[in-house]
C-alpha cells in the first residue's frame, strides 16, 4: 500500500466512528472527486477548526460571540434548555417546537472518565440563573446513569432560586438512549410533556 494512502487512512480512522476499512473507502473516494473540491472541502474544514468558537452566553458552537439563537430576539429568553452537547440542541432545533434559549453542558459527570462538576458549564449554567431573568429551566439530559446524576445535580444548584420552574423532558426516551439519536417525534412529545423536578 502506497504511504500516501496509509497516511490518508490513518488520518479517517482518527475519526469517531471510523474504523481502518471505512477509512480506507473515505480515503479511495478522495481519489474519485475533482481536485478542487478536495480543496475546498479541506479548507472549509482547516477554517472551520480555526474559526468556531463557544458562544459566550450558551457554550453552544458560532463563528462569533453570540450564536444566532441566543442573538434572536424572537426567542422566549426566560426559559433554558439544558443539554449535554451541541448535537442535543441540534436535535431539538430541528423539531421547530422550542423557541427559547439553550446551555450546553459540554457533557455530564462522569467519574469513571474523571469528569467532575467542575468540567462542565453548570457554573456559567447557575450565574445565568442568578441574573433573574429566568423562569423556567428545562433539563433534556440523557437517561443514562451519568445523565442522571448530572440531572441530580443541577437540580439541587437550582433549588437556591425557588422562583424558577425546574423542568424535566418526558422520560418517552428510553434509558441509556443518547438524546443526539433520539428521533424527532420522540423528543418534541417529550417536550411537550415536560413535568416540574421536584
Amino acid at each position: 500500500m502506497s504511504r500516501l494512502l496509509q497516511d490518508a487512512v490513518s488520518e479517517f480512522a482518527k475519526l469517531p466512528g471510523i474504523g481502518r476499512r471505512t477509512a480506507l473507502r473515505l480515503a479511495m473516494h478522495l481519489l474519485k472527486m475533482d481536485t478542487d473540491a478536495v480543496e475546498q472541502m479541506t479548507d472549509t474544514l482547516a477554517r472551520y477548526r480555526r474559526e468556531i468558537r463557544h458562544c459566550e452566553s450558551c457554550n453552544n458552537l458560532s463563528d462569533s460571540e453570540l450564536c444566532p439563537i441566543c442573538a434572536d430576539e424572537e426567542r422566549d429568553h426566560s426559559t433554558i434548555c439544558v443539554v449535554e452537547q451541541v448535537g442535543d440542541l441540534m436535535s431539538i432545533e430541528n423539531t421547530r417546537q422550542y423557541r427559547g434559549l439553550y446551555h450546553v453542558l459540554g457533557g455530564v459527570i462522569s467519574p469513571m472518565q474523571g469528569i467532575g462538576p467542575s468540567d462542565l458549564k453548570i457554573d456559567m449554567l447557575v450565574e445565568k440563573v442568578a441574573a433573574g431573568k429566568v423562569k423556567e429551566v428545562i433539563l433534556a439530559i440523557s437517561t443514562s446513569v451519568e445523565g442522571e446524576t448530572t440531572l441530580f445535580y443541577i437540580m439541587n444548584r437550582l433549588k437556591q432560586f425557588p422562583s424558577v420552574k425546574v423542568t424535566n423532558i418526558a422520560r418517552g426516551i428510553g434509558f441509556g438512549d443518547e438524546l443526539e439519536y433520539v428521533d424527532e417525534l420522540t423528543i418534541t412529545h417529550a417536550l411537550h410533556n415536560r413535568r416540574e423536578v421536584e
